[in-house]
């Protein structure tokens, strides 16, 4: 045993062989005061065994079988780290398919060709002894079910060849563990690791739940591929249901796995060691807990409590032993002892009795000093039996101080949280037992920070000249004050080029090396404070231009003269920046009532450095200084120290006091509540005074405390209640509060107005007449009269209809009112009834008027259709609203002509049950402005105007009417691209209805659809006979005198001979698909010579432009819709021949069930 110590040693590398020594062990320590024992300490040798030899053979296996490969490694002490490598020892990969468990064997969900190998090796490692054992190789081999023949699986064992399963895909099913559920035991702060492996095709995927329950979230943990869960540090309340799911695309599958947290005992109360005096009681707990609960046993001086000497004064109670009366033969030491299966605590405590008066050991008179708004701890170690109860006094004759602003420890040790200045003083420690009592004087000096008011500022100097770094420093004069410069955080170099003087560290002749930092640190006794700038050295340069900036914050703020009710700031100013400070502006912030907002206290001039401030009762006060000059306001200052006023009487009362009644029996009185602010004081509240004003009753008061509204209740309905809301708070009452009037609640109005009758003024507009109603009647505030109405009866189709009532409101005590906006010709109803704030009162009885005619609206629509030459037919609907009966409509129209001024009106009156009329022998191709309106006998309406245009001429034009009977209209004919999908219509005339139609031929035959359309109406402004300019007359004149010239040359061409020329570039330039075609075969040639000069067979010819006129033919494609094997080709050029002209057909007649030709489709406008 190690000499002066409790320590065993034991070499066993000199001593004998380990396993000697192996055993349990105890350590008691004994005095005459009693025995202590410690824990058993087990000692147990590390062993690490051999792997038993065995001979495995090889494994071959179809692909897709799952399969377990096992280690089983040996037994050893403490157990083997278990992982699989190969020859190279390399770690063999592992993944969702192929994994290691928690046994260490090897599993394989399923097994692919690429998992063919001869060394798969089991390692087992065992730390305490360094060593690593190897199992013999595992050989494995994976083949195709489709390679297999009849030869290879008859040589093959049924352990060489796990069955030729079908490597076909599978559901999943659990290797381990087996079974759809199991069992599971772990100690209490253990790692709990639960496990499924599962086999299948393809690989399923493992899933973990807690039945009824929710896995803890920062202590569970997923390993091995999700196949492991593990939660650490577990307790009793881990305990439950838990489910692994193993699922694949063909199936899913669950394992239950219940688990029981189980407990070595642990403490709840461990025994503590027991100081008594002679004759006191007292009495050792020893309480543990664990799973199953465990056993508690005492000892005595490591001897168990049953077999040693009986004390009287000693009790045992369970897990308690009782001492009662104790002497001093009762000291001794108790060990308590709780065991269950899974292990034991045992734990020391003595009892000491002993008599001893008490002792202070802290030295007398220490002085303590202390830097202000700092802690300060005060000692006063002691000693005594019984226990001496500590107290402290500050100042010869002061009182015990209050645990509300000082911290007392355990040992005695007196706290300060933040020592102020008026902590300064001295402090008496009396400590106390009924043996006697014992005190100890110590002193408290608190003393002002060390603080560095003005810093060294950033210097950028140039090569050569001089810089000086300024510190000023503010201390308590009391301590001695030492300052240092430091550059680079050393010493400064040993150069007569630096100085220090008083508050500046100046260097002269700067150079390069000279730049760095440089720290001025401020040491006393009690603290320090540094500040440090920095210095650049650069080349000369010329002097740069003043900087103008806003201030820089003031700094070193003070409060002094505090009294109640204020205070007076004073503060150091910040450099001006080249600009002079005009003003210094001072805010406050109440950390107690709104903390973290800065309020305007005051402002002075700049030149002023201190302000006296008037303050609030009970405000926790923090000040901030800003200077301002012509270029801005600087940033705050730092925040002084807080200041707490004193509490006062409130000296406002809520403002905004309001009576106002919720129900017809209460009163709701209401005001604005002071804010913190504001309240002067702790426990802010309320009195509330009330009573009728037209009474002779006593005020009523309640007080009341953070709301804003009391209700009165059982008030007689709508009476003048005179109010007043007083404030108050612990120290005592604001000034009397001003009376306010309020009324209790209303109650709806109990009289319908009477003598209702209307005046009806127009077709639009009535009067209604009523008495007012009685003000007492109304039971509240009158708020007006509302007057309810609605059409009831249509005078001129007397039929009933719903109509939405319409309200008007009157306010006031009016007693009349207008209703606008009536419909003419129609039945009201109408009622009135009375508001008040509550609601309305019953409705008067109802009075019936009746509205005269009034001139009707507008005609809905006017359109007006099938123009002629000389006639225009007009159509309309009716009004929408008549207003009363129609008696007729009126018709006005007049001609405008080509300068727009308009010709004779012409009125015409029209019979009010027409909705149609034809207008006769009108002029053609004139414009026509229609007005038209409807009449009742209260006179004409709204008119609605339109224009109109008759046809010039009917030629080539269908009638409106298509196909109803009308004479025969010649068709006008375009050819168009086949390749094109759509044709402009030039030259229609306005407001004209055409018939057009699409056909087109191919291989299959002739197509065509037809349809109708109307184009639109001409603008009167736009209408312009051309045919009357002077302009048009001459351009014709130029144009036939052109024609005559042309037809000139070409007479005398034809009659020289010969061919055109176009002829020869044609023969130079031939187009494959655009050739002269001729006349007398259909074959492609050239064009006619002199000598062939006969007229053209009628639509024989296309002309260059592709179009057939009117004048040349009047045929259309359809007339050779059948036996013509002519077609067109893709740009619409005619390349067939005509087989002679056949008499007419309908166009249905030559219409195709089949499609035309993509290639030779024609479309053409006929």
């Amino acid at each position: 045993m190690k000499p002066g110590s409790g320590t065993l040693i034991i070499n066993i590398m000199s001593e004998g062989k380990a396993e000697t020594y192996e055993g349990v062990y105890q350590c008691t320590a004994r005095n005459e005061r009693g025995a202590a024992i410690s824990n058993n300490i087990i000692v147990r040798p590390s062993r690490s065994p051999l792997w038993t030899k065995e001979k495995l053979k090889p494994i071959i296996l179809p692909s897709g079988q799952s399969l377990i490969l096992s280690c089983r490694p040996p037994i050893g002490l403490p157990p083997a780290i278990i992982f699989w490598m190969d020859n190279s020892f390399q770690r063999l990969p592992q993944n969702e398919r192929v994994s290691q468990g928690l046994n260490g064997d090897l599993y394989f969900s399923n097994v692919l060709p690429e998992d063919t190998r001869d060394d798969y090796i089991c390692y087992a490692r065992f730390n305490h002894t360094q060593t690593i054992q190897q199992k013999q190789p595992i050989s494995l081999k994976v083949i195709l079910v489709d390679e297999l023949n009849d030869t290879t699986a008859a040589n093959l064992s049924d352990t060489e060849f796990y069955g030729a399963k079908s490597n076909r895909e599978r559901p999943p099913t659990f290797l381990t563990p087996e079974g759809n559920a199991s069992n599971k035991e772990e100690l209490r702060g253990n790692v709990l690791s639960l496990e499924c492996i599962a086999e299948g095709l393809p690989t399923p995927l493992i899933y973990w739940i807690k039945e009824d329950g929710i896995l803890p979230i920062n202590r569970t943990f997923y390993r091995n591929f999700q196949k492991t869960l593990q939660i650490i540090q577990v307790s009793e309340a881990d305990s439950g249901n838990y489910q692994c799911i193993a699922k694949n695309a063909l199936g899913a599958i669950h394992h239950t796995i219940s688990v029981t947290v189980k407990a070595a005992p642990y403490w709840i109360m461990a025994p503590q060691n027991l100081v008594l005096s002679p004759g006191e009681d007292g009495a050792l707990i020893c309480r543990a807990n664990g799973n199953p609960k465990p056993r508690i046993s005492w000892l005595s001086n490591g001897v168990p409590i049953e077999i040693v000497p009986d004390d009287p004064s000693r009790k045992i109670n369970g897990d308690t032993i009782i001492f009662s009366n104790v002497q001093e033969r009762s000291s001794a030491v108790y060990q308590c002892n709780a065991s269950n299966e899974y292990g034991y605590l045992l734990g020391n405590a003595f009892v000491n009795v002993l008599a001893e008066p008490p002792r202070i050991l802290t030295s007398a008179d220490t002085l303590y000093q202390v830097i202000a708004n700092r802690p300060a701890l005060l000692d006063c170690a002691f000693f005594g039996s019984p226990l001496p109860t500590i107290e402290w006094f500050k100042g010869t004759k002061g009182s015990a101080l209050r645990e509300d602003i000082y911290v007392f420890h355990e040992n005695g040790t007196l706290e300060i949280p933040v020592a102020q200045k008026d902590s300064t003083g001295t402090y008496t420690c009396v400590a106390r037992n009924k043996l006697g009592m014992a005190k100890n004087e110590v002193h408290l000096e608190i003393k002002e920070p060390t603080r560095i008011i003005k810093q060294p500022e950033y210097a950028v100097v140039q090569r050569g000249s001089t810089v000086s770094f300024e510190c000023k420093v503010k201390h308590d004069h009391t301590l001695i004050l030492t300052v240092i410069w430091l550059k680079d955080n050393g010493e400064l170099p040993s150069d007569g080029r630096f100085t220090i003087d008083k508050d500046h560290l100046e260097v002269a002749d700067v150079s390069d090396s000279d730049g760095g930092t440089y720290t001025c640190v401020a040491n006393t006794t009690l603290d320090s404070v540094s500040a440090s700038a920095v210095l650049s050295v650069v080349a000369p340069t010329p002097t740069p231009a003043p900087i103008y900036d806003v201030p820089n914050p003031p700094f070193d703020l003070e409060l002094t003269d505090q009294l109640d009710k204020s205070v007076q700031l004073s503060w150091t100013p910040g450099d001006d920046n080249n600009s002079p400070i005009t003003k210094f502006i001072i805010e406050y912030e109440d950390a107690m009532h709104e903390a973290g907002l800065w309020h305007y206290q005051a402002e002075v001039p700049g030149t002023q450095t201190t302000a006296q401030l008037k303050l609030s009762p009970y405000v926790n006060y923090s000040f901030r200084v800003m200077a301002e000059n012509s270029l801005g306001r600087s940033l705050p200052s730092e925040t002084s120290e807080q200041y707490f006023t004193k509490a006062a009487e409130p000296d406002k009362n809520p403002m905004i006091v309001e009576g106002l009644g919720s129900e017809p029996d209460n009163l709701v009185i209401t005001w604005q509540p002071l804010n913190g602010f504001e309240s002067n004081g702790p426990g802010l509240q309320y009195k509330v005074s009330w009573r009728q004003k037209d009474g002779d009753d006593e005020w009523t008061s309640v007080v009341v405390a953070n709301v804003s509204k009391y209700i009165v209740s059982g008030t007689p309905t709508f009476v003048p209640y005179l109010i007043k809301v007083q404030a108050l708070n612990d120290v005592g009452f604001a000034p009397e509060p001003a009376v306010v009037m309020g009324h209790s609640g209303e109650d709806l109005p109990m009289v319908a107005p009477g003598n209702v009758h209307v005046n009806v003024v127009n077709s639009t507009l009535a009067e209604v007449h009523w008495d007012p109603v009685p003000l007492k009647s109304v039971r509240g505030h009158l708020q007006g009269y509302r007057i309810y109405y609605w059409k009831s009866q249509s005078s001129s189709k007397r039929n009933r209809r719903h109509i939405e009532k319409k309200i008007l409101t009157f306010q006031g005590s009016k007693t009349h009112g207008m209703l606008p906006g009536l419909e003419p010709f129609s039945h009201y109803t109408l009622h009135v009834r009375v508001v008040n704030g509550k609601g309305e009162g019953p409705a008067s009885p109802t009075r019936v008027f009746h509205t005269p005619e009034g001139v009707p609206s507008a005609p809905s629509s006017l359109k007006i259709i099938n123009p002629t030459l000389d006639s225009l037919t007009l159509e309309w609907d009716p009004p929408s609203h008549p207003n009363g009966i129609l008696t007729e409509y009126t018709l006005k129209y007049q001609p405008i002509n080509s300068t727009h001024e308009l010709g004779p009106l012409v009125d015409l009156k029209i019979p009010a049950n027409k909705t149609r009329w034809t207008l006769k022998n009108l002029n053609f191709s004139t414009r026509y402005k229609f007005y038209f309106y409807a009449q009742t006998s209260a006179g004409s309406g709204s008119q609605i105007t339109e224009e109109a245009v008759t046809i010039m001429d009917e030629a080539g034009i269908l009638p409106p009417d298509v196909g109803a009977g009308k004479g025969k209209e010649e068709w006008r004919k375009e050819i168009v691209n086949g390749s094109r999908s759509f044709f402009g219509l030039k030259g229609l005339m306005p407001g004209t209805a055409y018939k057009v139609r699409v056909g087109a031929e191919g291989n299959s035959g002739f197509v065509s659809s037809e349809d109708v359309f109307e184009t639109g109406p001409a603008m009167a402004s736009r209408q312009v006979d051309i045919a009357t300019q002077g302009w048009f007359i001459g351009l014709m004149c130029a144009v036939a005198l052109l024609i005559l010239i042309l037809l000139i040359v070409c007479f005398i061409r034809r009659n020289k001979g010969g061919k055109y020329p176009v002829k020869e570039k044609e023969d130079a330039h031939a187009d494959p698909e655009i050739q002269p075609m001729k006349e007398d075969d259909g074959t492609f040639g050239e064009y006619s010579d002199a000598e062939d000069h006969k007229p053209l067979k009628k639509g024989s010819r296309t002309p260059s432009d592709r179009t057939v006129k009117k004048e040349d033919s009047d045929d259309s494609l359809v007339d050779y819709g059948e036996g013509v094997n002519g077609q067109f080709n893709e740009d619409g050029s005619f390349i067939g021949q005509y087989s002679g002209k056949k008499e007419k057909e309908p166009a249905e007649g030559n219409e195709s069930s089949e499609a035309p030709s993509p290639v030779n489709a024609m479309n053409s406008f006929v």
